[in-house]
């Protein structure tokens, strides 16, 4: 799962979503030096990554994929995965997934000191090229990919895995909406524990 994946399944606590958002860049035990709601959010993170990456589904997807992107398939089904839940958006939230965006952009900005300084240096570019709202589009995932490229160094093309997607829509579809329910489950289940 990528940045609106994970921003959704951190439900209506804002701390938790700015723990889940800036999880990548909190290595091992630094998550303690952050107030309790961020440390939630991280764990919650951490968990979500886990379940993903061992779910027999996501497995399959990858392995669907690893043909054409070895071992960075599973950087590719994360962005595609949050194509999915964007496109579908109004199966899974009653925000509307504008305001939704709108939202999670306007509490990462209003707690910017507490980012780390990774965070601080991409959410400008986050924001002004509109990348959450763009998940929702073909053509913004492509471009979303393309640009992972450049850090990978073009060792792979991650935008392939935009037309794979495409011709396999159906099994891509309904792989994520029997996830998803599972992990929705799973996560509401994680956090009743770590409150």
């Amino acid at each position: 799962m990528n940045y609106l994946a994970h921003l959704y399944l951190s439900g209506d606590d804002q701390q938790v979503l700015i723990g889940n958002f800036m999880a990548d860049s909190i290595k091992g035990n630094q998550y303690l030096n952050y107030p309790k709601g961020i440390q939630n959010g991280i764990l919650l993170h951490r968990f979500i990554d886990s379940f993903t990456d061992a779910h027999p589904l996501i497995v399959k997807l990858k392995q669907f994929m690893y043909k054409d992107l070895h071992h960075y398939s599973g950087v590719a089904i994360d962005v595609l995965l949050d194509h999915i839940l964007a496109k579908n958006w109004s199966k899974y939230s009653k925000v509307e997934l504008i305001d939704f965006v709108q939202n999670c952009y306007f509490v990462l900005k209003e707690n910017y000191d507490l980012l780390t300084e990774n965070v601080k240096r991409f959410l400008p570019i986050m924001i002004k090229h509109d990348w959450l709202y763009n998940y929702r589009t073909v053509e913004g995932i492509t471009q979303i990919l393309k640009q992972m490229n450049k850090r990978l160094k073009h060792e792979v093309d991650l935008s392939k895995s935009v037309y794979i997607m495409q011709q396999n829509i159906q099994l891509f579809e309904s792989h994520f909406n029997s996830f998803i329910a599972e992990l929705n489950q799973e996560v509401n289940i994680f956090q009743s524990n770590i409150n």
